[in-house]
């Protein structure tokens, strides 16, 4: 609607103070606010209305009409029921700047107002949709905690009957409204996910719609300007980060009125997002800390102490200081330089929590922090079994089992994700230890094929250490000498050569497994065998030659 349709509404009692010239703006929302600051409230085209409670003096309003304008608002409504008249320090801040100016009667409830704007601007039931959006905006403005995604899913859900999901990079769910239902299946939620990060990697404009069986999904990005200072210059330094909203509809039929709205919706989320970053700060600033300590050789004393300054924060109620583990991460992108280390580090925050756990709030006992391109988690385990070790705590084999597809989606054909997993360590001592562990298997893992890939401290005791660091040189002379003589072999002869070593191998040697293994007779596989060894020399009765062997075809 225009402004100037609200000066032919008697009942509204609105009279025009500024702005004649700017009548023909359109309103598309409105929004009740005393804050000094409701910037990162407003979407931008709102009527914002205001009882005037936030000004001081004079010197006020300047400053207060600034941020409306710089957030895009359509025009500002003042009540007269706090000052009587509209302050005029006010009315020339707003012609100073070209926002249109209007005084409420004090006998016009701002509710009264609030209705019209949301049946005018509406179409059918998107206005609605824009009352849900300036109740819950309403409610964020009353107090710092705020309502939470789960109100503003719960509000979508009684008043439009909408059916919608916040679910984070991974697809864990982050919050649903009640109205939904019984949760998403994790499937589902990983399918959404790795749908709307493949489509956010080439560029496409959201909402993203995905149909699951019969089902429509319209994914919507909920992007935070507040976790950083500057807008990110490539999407790849926030696709792996931002949560999504998805949607139980198909949005491709929407009218743009109400596509607007639900991206209002993303912006609520999106200040929730932030207050939760905001409240890690604590958890990432001791996490840094200790890993300066460590890194720089501090007295093990000295880290002991300031790990019992962490186990309090993160580890409420606990006595005694816990055991730890180290997770090292790193995300690294093909081509230009992009900075992987805070994107790394809000993965890992994510990736630790238990997938089958919704909601925000359980990785409150995680703290990471990242230095150059690398991020590294200290994960308190309240108790290590000395029966099972640190299988009480993260497992390198399982850590991304459940989140594997998601992010080979948004890491597309140009980004890697790789991980390390150290010991569990009892002491301070220990943690230099712990973190040089963590960054050799994270290299162990690099050394793998594949977009996501973890190791942990279980391999470093075996040769797999050992073949990722052998030069490329070296490694196509040894494979070159020991299997090339079978491959051509097999090449000319179709003989199965190799497929009978690497199966003689499996089965340490065994004749009578290996054979019926391979289905062959027992005289077959000794003459396939006895062809190996002339052609190249070796004896695989001993065990020098077996393991040359094993190790050629690890490193092919």
């Amino acid at each position: 609607m225009r402004l100037r349709a609200l000066l032919d509404t008697d009942a509204l009692g609105l009279k025009l103070l500024g702005g004649e010239d700017e009548l023909d703006r359109t309103v598309r929302g409105v929004m009740t606010t005393d804050l000094r600051d409701p910037s990162r409230y407003l979407a931008g085209g709102e009527l914002v209305l205001t009882g005037l409670a936030w000004r001081r003096d004079a010197d006020d309003s300047e400053p207060f009409v600034r941020i409306l304008v710089q957030a895009g608002v359509t025009a500002l409504a003042a009540g007269e029921a706090e000052l009587g008249d509209v302050p005029e320090d006010l009315v020339v801040a707003c012609a100073r700047h070209r926002l249109p100016l209007f005084a409420v009667h004090e006998s016009v409830a701002f509710a009264t107002i609030t209705e019209h704007v949301v049946r005018q601007v509406s179409g059918e039931r998107a206005g609605d949709l824009a009352a849900v959006v300036d109740r819950h905006r309403r409610m964020m403005t009353s107090g710092p905690a705020g309502g939470g995604p789960d109100v503003v899913l719960d509000l979508l859900g009684t008043d439009l009957d909408l059916r919608a999901w916040v679910l984070s990079p991974t697809g864990r769910l982050i919050a649903g409204s009640k109205a939904a239902g019984p949760a998403l299946p994790a499937e589902a939620c990983a399918r959404l996910a790795g749908e709307h990060l493949a489509a956010t990697r080439t560029g496409r404009r959201g909402p993203h719609r995905v149909l699951l069986g019969a089902t429509t999904y319209s994914l919507f990005p909920v992007r935070s300007t507040g976790r950083s200072p500057q807008p990110a210059r490539d999407v790849r330094e926030t696709v792996l980060s931002d949560w999504l909203l998805a949607v139980e509809a198909d949005a491709g039929d929407w009218p743009e009125e109400r596509l607007d709205l639900l991206y209002g919706v993303t912006q609520l989320i999106a200040v929730e997002r932030d207050r939760r970053d905001a409240a890690r700060t604590v958890r990432r600033r001791l996490a840094q800390e200790v890993l300066e300590l460590v890194q720089t050789g501090a007295a093990p004393a000295e880290i002991a102490a300031r790990l019992r300054v962490a186990a309090p924060v993160l580890l409420p109620g606990l006595g005694a200081a816990p055991h730890w583990q180290v997770v090292v991460a790193r995300v690294d992108w093909e081509g230009e330089e992009i900075e992987g280390g805070p994107v790394a580090q809000a993965l890992l925050e994510e990736v630790l929590v238990d997938p089958a756990v919704a909601g925000p709030e359980h990785s409150d006992r995680i703290a990471v922090a990242h230095t150059g391109g690398e991020a590294i988690a200290l994960v308190p385990l309240p108790a290590v079994s000395s029966e099972h070790g640190s299988e009480t705590g993260v497992l390198a084999e399982t850590l991304l089992e459940s989140v594997r597809t998601p992010l080979t989606a948004g890491l597309d054909d140009d980004g890697r994700l790789t991980l390390g997993v150290s010991a569990a360590v009892h002491s301070a001592e220990g943690l230099r230890g712990a973190l040089e562990e963590a960054r050799h298997a994270r290299r162990v893992a690099a050394a793998r094929p594949g977009r996501v890939c973890a190791a942990g401290h279980q391999e470093l005791a075996s040769h797999v250490l050992l073949l990722p660091f052998v030069p490329d040189d070296v490694r196509r002379a040894f494979t070159a000498r020991l299997l090339d003589p079978l491959r051509d072999y097999d090449r000319r002869h179709r003989a199965e050569l190799i497929p009978t070593l690497e199966a003689f191998l499996d089965c340490d040697g065994s004749w009578t497994r290996c054979a019926s293994r391979l289905h062959l007779h027992v005289n077959t596989l000794r003459y396939r065998v006895g062809r190996i060894e002339q052609l190249t020399g070796r004896d695989l009765s001993r065990l020098e030659d077996k393991l040359d062997f094993f190790l050629a075809l690890r490193m092919s």
